[in-house]
């Protein structure tokens, strides 16, 4: 297979849409001509009874699809009940434990600022955090696990990409910390910020309207496993 084809080959594989020849030939910087060879080199190889897949011509365009002695098989299969994506909560905590790991669940909810009972054991059940030790006070740490690696597509935890590459600019800084102003204002009774100012809202607030206490309980972190900080992370 030259080299014009293996390429359309991995471009149909990837597109979730029916890719027509102008838009393989500008993906690929080929002419025309080039990806008309390459459309018919690939008709032979996934010609219908050769290969569990064939190269069909729909919408204008093309595009790889099952052959249709699989149709039953590929029904059956697709008629289980699919994994839910990550809840807001969820993922702010996997986060957490892949770039702090080993952490428990007292330093997750420190930091996230709501509990994390609730996504831990969620993402336990998943498989994609397990339990690795205890601190020195006692508490349960997570760390990922090979599947979380498999999913993202990281040979290693080294791979992650740099926290720094997400620190706050001075104005997020400053936002939030006008919230956490607002916040703890509520907190001692004071008189609440005027209508409509978003900045002044309760901390809380905030986090339920960013869909980020989802599942979580709004309890601090001291009321399980210990108030006292997990490790040196948490105490610094």
């Amino acid at each position: 297979m030259n080299q014009p084809a293996k390429m359309i080959e991995a471009l149909l594989f990837v597109s979730p849409q029916p890719v027509n020849e102008e838009e393989l030939a500008e993906a690929i910087g080929c002419d025309p001509e080039e990806v008309t060879a390459g459309l018919e080199e690939l008709a032979g190889a996934w010609a219908e009874g050769e290969r569990g897949m064939v190269l069909k011509r729909v919408a204008g365009g093309y595009t790889l699809a099952s052959a249709a002695e699989n149709d039953e098989a590929a029904r059956r299969l697709l008629s289980k009940p699919r994994t839910p994506p990550l809840t807001p909560a969820q993922a702010e905590t996997l986060a957490i434990v892949a770039y702090l790991q080993p952490v428990s669940r007292p330093e997750i909810t420190r930091i996230r600022g709501v509990s994390a009972d609730s996504a831990s054991g969620t993402l336990l059940e998943r498989g994609l955090i397990e339990e690795s030790g205890r601190s020195q006070f006692g508490a349960i740490c997570f760390r990922t696990t090979d599947l979380f690696l498999k999913l993202f597509g990281l040979s290693s935890i080294g791979e992650l990409p740099p926290i720094s590459e997400w620190d706050p600019s001075p104005e997020e800084q400053a936002d939030l910390r006008e919230r956490l102003m607002a916040a703890g204002g509520a907190r001692l009774g004071e008189a609440p910020a005027a209508e409509g100012d978003e900045a002044q809202q309760p901390l809380h607030q905030v986090e339920d309207e960013d869909g980020l206490g989802e599942g979580d309980d709004a309890e601090a972190a001291g009321e399980s496993e210990g108030d006292q900080p997990a490790n040196a992370f948490a105490a610094n």
